[in-house]
């Protein structure tokens, strides 16, 4: 799921969905941070403080995993849990949400290596029942892959009670707690994008981002290698890299230390509830996996060493085109890849949300800076009398850490 980008990085580059959500939900605990071994490009103290502004900003826990010409730095500030003040730490298992869709994207391209799928094939050549008539003729696997395809996201319609997002005084949060525990089959989730208004002609030179399209690819998975998808990204994504604390989740616990998740949703939930118990099957092959920020800066690297996937399908999927964010912004999407300029240069990644929790992966394009992002709340930013999500101070903390992380000391900021 992409509802809302972890704060502050749009000025790098990256926008998405719905801006992101509230306060602290208190009691946090002092912070703390990790070490790291030293490196000109690693600066120790000014990435703790960073990381400690986001907790006293409002953010009761987060943790990142910062890599540069090989050397590793990880740290953590803040809670796991506000009721007890179990410290949060930096190897912390987490859902990661659309970032997922980078693994899901890989393992299609794999099968276009092998010849089982046509990049720019029809998707009714595969699944003509599922995307049946003129939509699975015109709409190809690439299509589905940038989010060009026109299919609408599904979320309105799972989750009706948000169905006037970003209208907040029209918007409930009760569809949140309906859905906690129920179990969606990606075949009712597509019907239900499918069944909507297009946002555009298939093809069209810009897309819309759609969860719809991932639930699809997800299905394509399981139809040509005859496997559940989720079990072909285990075989041939998060085990060729070597993944150790990678997996989708066996039912609505994360397996494995890890932090509570705090919902906040503008404002309309306060104080913000933890939301780590969830059944996942509503983003499925979209955004359901489980990850750490040191497995995610792996995979990241391996991915764009051509070591995942061949080069010239890493080419494809640094291919972008414009794509129209949940909020109207813009990115720039290939498949399953965005890309981010900032000062220090090109990054490519993705982040990710699910309730609770976000996350941010970029790498640099010459693989030598990583960084990989978590919190664990989402959706802070409170309305003003019309409705607005304003700016919050966890925006500017988040967006200083960012540019910490990917870029280095402030010296080296502006560096090309």
């Amino acid at each position: 799921m992409r509802l809302v980008l972890v704060g502050g990085v749009a000025a790098l580059g990256v926008c998405a969905g719905m801006v992101a959500a509230s306060a602290s939900p208190g009691g946090a605990r002092p912070a703390h941070a990790g070490s790291a071994r030293g490196s000109a490009g690693l600066d120790p103290a000014e990435l703790r403080s960073a990381l400690d502004a986001v907790h006293r900003a409002g953010v009761p826990g987060v943790f990142a995993e910062v890599r540069d010409d090989g050397r590793t730095w990880r740290g953590a500030s803040g809670v796991a849990d506000v009721a007890t003040g179990r410290p949060v730490g930096p190897d912390l298992r987490h859902r990661v949400g659309s970032v997922t869709k980078t693994f899901t994207a890989a393992a299609v391209l794999q099968q276009v290596e092998r010849g089982r799928i046509g990049l720019d094939a029809p998707i009714g050549d595969y699944l003509s029942e599922l995307v049946p008539g003129a939509r699975g003729r015109s709409i190809t696997v690439r299509m589905l892959l940038n989010n060009t395809s026109g299919i609408p996201d599904y979320l309105p319609y799972a989750f009706p009670s948000l169905r006037a997002f970003p209208s907040l005084p029209d918007v409930s949060t009760e569809s949140l707690d309906e859905n906690r525990f129920r179990t969606f089959r990606p075949a009712e989730l597509i019907a239900m994008g499918l069944s909507a208004p297009p946002t555009g002609e298939p093809g069209g030179p810009t897309g819309v981002y759609s969860n719809t399209n991932w639930l699809i690819l997800g299905e394509l998975l399981k139809e040509v290698t005859g496997l559940p998808a989720e079990e072909y990204i285990t075989r041939n994504v998060i085990a060729r890299a070597g993944l150790r604390h990678t997996g989708f989740p066996k039912g609505p616990r994360v397996e494995g230390p890890h932090s509570r998740m705090y919902e906040a949703f503008h404002g309309l939930i306060d104080p913000p509830r933890d939301y780590s118990v969830y059944d996942m099957s509503w983003v499925g092959t979209g955004a359901a996996l489980v990850s750490t920020m040191e497995d995610l800066n792996r995979f990241y690297a391996l991915l764009l060493d051509g070591r995942i996937v061949g080069r010239s399908s890493l080419a494809e999927m640094q291919r972008t085109v414009p794509v129209r964010a949940l909020d109207g912004s813009m990115i720039e999407y290939g498949l399953g890849l965005h890309r981010v300029e900032a000062p220090c240069g090109t990054f490519w990644g993705h982040d990710g949300t699910v309730w609770g929790a976000g996350t941010m992966s970029l790498t640099r394009a010459d693989g030598r800076r990583q960084m990989s992002v978590a919190v664990n709340l989402i959706r802070w930013n409170r309305p003003d009398a019309s409705g607005r999500p304003q700016p919050h101070p966890i925006d500017g903390a988040m967006k200083a850490l960012y540019q910490r992380a990917m870029c280095g000391p402030a010296s080296a900021a502006s560096a090309p």
